[in-house]
Parts: C-alpha cells; sequence; structure tokens
C-alpha cells in the first residue's frame, strides 16, 4: 500500500450535474480533510474536522489518539462517514460512508502523521522530521483509521451570485452510489 501525494489540482465539482462516479472518487482522492462522523452511545452523532491521507489501495487513512472516542468508536462500531469538504467557495461536499478499523502500527501511524503535517503546512516533511514525529506517536498513543469506502453520497455546490433573480436557481436529488460503481455509458 502507498499513500497518495497531496494533489496540487483538487478536482473541481460540477454545479450543473450530479457528479460521475469515477469524479466522486477523484474529487475523494484529490482534498484533504473531512468531517469524520460516528455514532454515539447517547446524543447524536460525534463530528471532527480531520486531515485524511487516501492510499492507492482505496482507504482513507486518519491518525488520532487511541484513547480518543474516535478510535473507540471504530472499535466498536466499525463504521464512519467522512464528509469531504472542497476548500473553495461555493462549498461543495461529498459524503463517504466507510467500514473502519484500528491499525496501531507504528511505522504506519508515523508514515500517516508524517503525510498529515505535510497536508496541514502544504509541503511534505523531510525525513529529518522523522524522529520527532515518531516521538509523538509514540508519546500521544496515535493509531490510523483505516477507512474502506463503500458507498457516497454527493450533492453538488450551489450559489447565487447575484441578487436579481435573473437566473433559476435550480437544485436536484443525488443519491448513495457504490464507490466502486461504473460510470454510465
Amino acid at each position: 500500500m502507498a499513500l497518495l501525494p497531496l494533489s496540487t489540482a483538487p478536482f473541481d465539482l460540477p454545479t450543473d450535474r450530479d457528479m460521475l462516479p469515477s469524479e466522486r472518487r477523484l474529487f475523494v482522492t484529490t482534498h484533504r480533510t473531512c468531517v469524520l462522523s460516528y455514532a454515539r452511545r447517547n446524543d447524536g452523532p460525534a463530528q471532527s474536522i480531520v486531515y485524511y491521507i487516501p492510499t492507492d489501495e482505496d482507504e482513507l487513512l486518519v491518525a488520532t489518539m487511541g484513547a480518543r472516542a474516535k478510535a473507540k468508536a471504530v472499535e466498536r462500531l466499525g463504521k464512519v462517514s467522512l464528509l469531504v469538504l472542497d476548500e473553495k467557495w461555493p462549498m461543495g461536499y461529498l459524503t463517504v460512508f466507510c467500514d473502519a478499523t484500528v491499525d496501531s502500527d507504528p511505522t504506519l501511524t508515523t508514515d500517516v502523521a508524517m503525510a498529515v503535517a505535510g497536508r496541514m503546512s502544504g509541503q511534505a516533511l523531510g525525513e529529518e522530521a522523522r524522529p520527532f514525529v515518531e516521538a509523538m506517536v509514540k508519546e500521544e498513543g496515535r493509531v490510523v483509521l483505516r477507512c474502506k469506502p463503500y458507498a457516497t453520497f454527493a450533492t453538488p455546490p450551489r450559489h447565487l451570485h447575484k441578487n436579481d433573480q435573473e437566473e433559476k436557481i435550480t437544485h436536484w436529488l443525488s443519491g448513495s452510489v457504490p464507490w466502486n460503481a461504473e460510470d454510465p455509458a
């Protein structure tokens, strides 16, 4: 498995139609932030904004502390959703439904933490930073949430560009699409 590098050209969401299945996957692999949601025992779902790292094996990896509720919920339920965010206006998003597991391998966790730091700063960390990241991973008891997508739900961005209402504002329904769905012919 290889971690994918930060994309220099995130996929632009179409605003006049629903995304094709291949475009949904491309949107996910070319972005970096999401709202990770999971069911809580009480109250509504919990949500956290996190950086994620896509892999060449269609996994989305999230580093977190093993003692945090995110990791405990994944161990308990094995399901999360990731609301992948576009970082420009009008704000677009794609919900990705995932089976999830916790991986405590320190090498993988360090690799993911290094990749997250690169996404946060916009440039990859050099290998000279690895010992410091390894120490943080160990000290904080970090783990990786391995999120395996099985379906997506998209709603395109809509925006009012002027207030005179000359253009008709339209909306349409979207639906859940299997992660590995083929594009229509």
